[in-house]
């Protein structure tokens, strides 16, 4: 029995469906979404949505969907369904639905009249190639499927109106036909393993509308070109593959292509294999190295999400060689602006003054899996490199005071994770001493002198400046976050302390080398577990809090001042599960056992088999924002390793 699967009575409730989205990827960029009734709710949702270089930092949808008919005896039944203007579904092919799974590749079976028809939909790995093969399962009379493609060719975050300037051309291909809509674009070519019979009848589709996108304030009607239709007749047994690229491929390798593929997927048959799949399709593959994407569908690679998710998106699922290949793409990037001052055209934010710090401490849980030894060997030089470079006060925005601490300015510009902005300016102003760049930076300088403890006097001196640094460190970040509330104030400026109840406090609470001592922990993890935590994660402002705002709803302005001002983070509970444990021990895997069932609860809800970039603060903690998130992803499936250890 398949982990994710809907039967016929969710999927034609549109109320429900439409509200459920899958994602597949190619590991490269290129993806698929829309909603597991295949009716798209986002302007970002399509069939082949890619990067293309040439044409910026962005992805574009060339193929929005691909509608099918099943025609018996002159009768077509369309299976398809889009939104139209004024809220009209049609041709309501979601009342043939009989059930939808994804386990292996998403999946969803049709019952029309006698006919029984699967649909399933393969993204090809590292190549933009989306592949959707239909088997006739059953049917009692001669059957011909008609496919009927729906092109966009415009930006992901755009829509399209009727227009003359589209070229209209449709060229043969092996199999299929090939087309350009616009000039930059790529050519898209539609093929199947076997020969259509093609009908050129173009016309525009008008008035689509994105359910999602009305919700969210933004504009949300296009219209699509349709540039004809292909018919295929269909034996009982028999399946036919759809293939949509940017190069041309040969049918008879169609099949072997799909089988090819299908064989290297981890089944979705339990939560954590949900949360591997999910956290493997935001890797970024390229000439130029490999990434994290920081989720989808508008995602970027950004360097605080690529150091912060990478130990749970590679070391927690046993992918060491990505872990090493993803770090050394960004310890390129790192090194480069450490010694040059400029920036990465690859990597986002590689000049935010935490940067640094998140990159020693997801070398740290290198070290922890793998060993001392293997990181001196294969980490130390950068170590050495990154710790120099924030001792020295080379950063342009990390600067190390007399008494230890590191200080950022951010009233200007965000410069923490939370970084919503309204009119230019910083929506939560942190600024001053930041608690988890100095939490982090206590850890940064603990762990390197561990690191180094046993390699060879020459390092002595350097070891020496860390302790020491350390121990100015600890006390200062006492006196200066601790409260007589007993949390921790989330940045003081001067003379102003925040009170505001945060969860950056988890962070210090929860690394390896903390300042506070048990009894801190404790008393801090107190205040998070009770103000805090929901089942979806750490709020980002407890509602006892001035300016609390839990849910991420209204038009974009709304949304922004809420971002960081009350929506739960699931990342943030991986610090929190660390921090339970350092204060609870082994009678806590139990408690945080519980709590992960709200994460697997989410597996059915939004993404299927992903987890959403935050939820409301309170109930009933729908996900919102982007769809699938890798930090959230990363951090549960840590936390599950972590968990596991204790359980074996």
């Amino acid at each position: 029995m398949s982990y994710l699967k809907f039967d016929k009575n969710l999927m034609i409730n549109l109320e429900q469906s439409l509200m459920k989205e899958m994602l597949r990827t190619n590991q490269s960029g290129a993806y698929h979404c829309t909603s597991v009734v295949d009716c798209n709710t986002r302007k970002q949702h399509g069939m082949l949505v890619i990067p293309i270089p040439e044409m910026g930092n962005s992805s574009h949808v060339l193929l929005s969907s691909l509608d099918c008919t099943v025609i018996q005896h002159g009768a077509e039944f369309n299976l398809g369904l889009h939104r139209y203007s004024g809220g009209v579904y049609s041709p309501n092919g979601h009342k043939y639905i009989r059930e939808f799974d994804c386990e292996s590749v998403p999946r969803t079976t049709y019952r029309v009249g006698g006919v029984i028809l699967t649909k399933e939909k393969m993204f090809i790995s590292h190549e933009n190639r989306i592949l959707v093969r239909y088997t006739l399962v059953e049917a009692h009379s001669p059957t011909t499927l008609r496919f009927r493609p729906m092109l966009a060719f415009r930006e992901a975050n755009a829509l399209v109106m009727a227009n003359d300037a589209i070229n209209t051309q449709i060229d043969d291909a092996p199999n299929g036909v090939s087309c350009c809509l616009y000039q930059g674009y790529p050519r898209l070519y539609m093929q199947f393993n076997h020969k259509p019979e093609w009908h050129y009848q173009p016309n525009w589709y008008n008035g689509f509308e994105y359910l999602k996108d009305l919700e969210r304030g933004v504009p949300y009607t296009e219209d699509l070109w349709v540039p004809g239709y292909f018919d295929i007749p269909i034996k009982k047994g028999e399946s036919i593959i759809f293939s949509a690229g940017v190069s041309e491929v040969s049918p008879r390798s169609i099949s072997k292509m799909y089988e090819t593929e299908i064989a290297t997927r981890t089944c979705r048959t339990s939560f954590f294999n949900c949360l591997k799949n999910a956290v493997k399709q935001c890797y970024f593959k390229d000439k130029d190295g490999m990434f994290l994407l920081s989720g989808y569908p508008w995602g970027k690679v950004l360097a605080r999400n690529t150091f912060m998710a990478l130990p749970g998106a590679t070391i927690a699922i046993n992918h060491r060689e990505d872990f090493e290949a993803i770090m050394e793409s960004g310890r390129e990037a790192l090194v480069h602006f450490m010694n040059t001052g400029e920036l990465s055209q690859r990597i986002g934010g590689i000049d935010l003054p935490d940067i640094p710090l998140w990159c020693i401490w997801a070398l740290q849980q290198y070290a922890k899996a793998y060993g001392k030894d293997d990181t001196i060997k294969r980490y130390l030089p950068l170590v050495k490199e990154i710790m120099e470079y924030i001792i020295s006060n080379r950063h342009p925005n990390l600067r190390v005071e007399d008494n230890g601490l590191v200080y950022s300015i951010g009233t200007a510009t965000p410069v923490t994770w939370m970084n919503a902005s309204l009119y230019g300016r910083p929506l939560v102003p942190r600024s001053g001493y930041m608690v988890e760049f100095n939490a982090l930076w206590y850890n940064a300088l603990m762990w390197c002198a561990s690191l180094t403890e046993e390699l060879p006097e020459a390092d002595a001196p350097q070891r020496q400046l860390w302790v020491s640094t350390a121990e100015k460190l600890k006390q200062s970040f006492i006196d200066t976050f601790l409260n007589d509330y007993g949390y921790l104030y989330d940045y003081v400026n001067g003379t102003y302390a925040d009170p505001s109840v945060r969860p950056n406090m988890a962070v210090a609470i929860g690394l390896d080398y903390s300042p506070l001592d048990r009894r801190q922990r404790k008393g801090v993890l107190d205040v998070v577990t009770r103000e805090l935590l929901t089942p979806k994660g750490l709020r980002t402002l407890s509602p006892k809090s001035f300016g609390y705002r839990p849910f991420y709803l209204g038009s974009p302005e709304e949304r922004e001042m809420a971002l960081h001002n009350g929506p739960a983070r699931p990342w943030l509970f991986g610090f929190y599960a660390d921090a339970y444990l350092r204060v609870f021990g082994v009678s806590g895997v139990g408690y945080l056992d519980r709590m992960l069932i709200g994460y697997e609860d989410e597996m059915t809800n939004q993404c299927i088999g992903s987890l959403s970039q935050l939820y409301d603060g309170n109930p009933p903690f729908s996900g919102r924002g982007a769809i699938s998130h890798v930090t959230n992803i990363a951090e549960i499936l840590r936390t599950l390793t972590t968990l596991k250890k204790f359980n074996l």
